[in-house]
């Protein structure tokens, strides 16, 4: 009986062996040994990371300024957040928020927080409000109005401007850690004078108050005016800095590598009633100025 028993337990053991050894056969390859594959699974699972950016948001909240809400797009000293580049309705902007969730999907899934006038210091208050919505994607178009002052001593500073930036974001990231951020570059103030100065009721429109660190005195080429316009340049150029530096620290953060300061708008894309923001076609240029940087397979640089 001991002997058949000790037979038993070792027909059991073999078979058991045999067993685990097909099972580890199936698992690795069959002509895989163990630590090999192991090191080939961890090579591929570090050849293929999980992407930290989503190239279709489902949910859009848009924050910023008057070009944000279509402030004189439509109606003269009006907003119409309905041709908004960001989170518009009209089909001849084809809004940002239209082209990654469709018509239906804007009107359920998107949310315009930009207020006209603001600057950069107001900024974390809308990220505030936008984050209530947990939207997957937040876009961030601020600071003309920060180089649009009176005179250039009334400019926001840059470190100013950076800490006010930094703070909003880290407004959001409090609320949400993994909501995506779409920065737009500030636009070049210095190519809207050069162009809009060319339309005699623009620059009429312009003597009313529109950015007079920029805008004043069109028409003056002298020293003391190119020099202003320059000071206003090199601000511009320096917020547009600070954007990348700081969006740059945020892996879920993409800003559009001055595609917006660099676009070469002219006459057709400036609001008929202020030759200052942009008009209809002024807003689609920059959804899809948007949209191409955030669809992106890598971010712009």
């Amino acid at each position: 009986m001991r002997k058949r028993s000790h037979r038993k337990r070792a027909a059991v053991t073999v078979a058991t062996a045999a067993v685990l050894a097909t099972a580890g056969c199936d698992a690795m390859g069959d002509h895989a040994s163990g630590p090999k594959d192991t090191g080939a699974r961890a090579s591929r699972a570090a050849a293929a990371p999980v992407p930290t950016w989503n190239t279709r948001p489902g949910s859009i909240a848009a924050v910023g300024d008057s070009i944000t809400r279509g402030f004189d797009a439509c109606t003269v000293l009006s907003d119409c957040p309905e041709v908004s580049w960001a989170t518009g309705s009209d089909a001849a902007v084809d809004s940002l928020a239209v082209r990654l969730l469709g018509a239906t999907g804007a009107a359920q899934r998107s949310w315009n927080y930009a207020v006209t006038g603001s600057r950069m210091a107001d900024l974390t208050g809308q990220m505030a409000q936008a984050a209530l919505r947990k939207p997957e994607l937040v876009t961030v178009m601020a600071g003309a109005n920060d180089a649009c002052r009176a005179s250039t001593s009334a400019m926001t500073s840059v470190g100013d401007f950076r800490a006010e930036f930094q703070d909003a974001m880290d407004t959001l990231r409090q609320a949400l850690p993994k909501t995506e951020v779409y920065v737009s570059s500030v636009p070049n103030l210095k190519r809207l004078w050069s162009e809009g100065r060319t339309n005699p009721l623009g620059k009429q429109v312009w003597k009313l108050g529109i950015c007079p660190s920029m805008l004043a005195d069109a028409d003056e080429l002298g020293a003391t005016a190119t020099a202003r316009r320059d000071t206003v340049e090199a601000r511009v150029e320096a917020y547009n800095e600070v954007l990348k530096e700081v969006c740059a620290k945020d892996r879920r953060c993409r800003f559009d590598g001055n595609a917006v300061f660099d676009y070469r708008f002219g006459t057709e894309q400036l609001s008929q009633w202020d030759w200052f923001h942009p008009s209809r076609n002024g807003q689609a240029r920059l959804a899809e100025i948007a949209y191409r940087t955030i669809t992106a397979k890598s971010p712009a640089t």
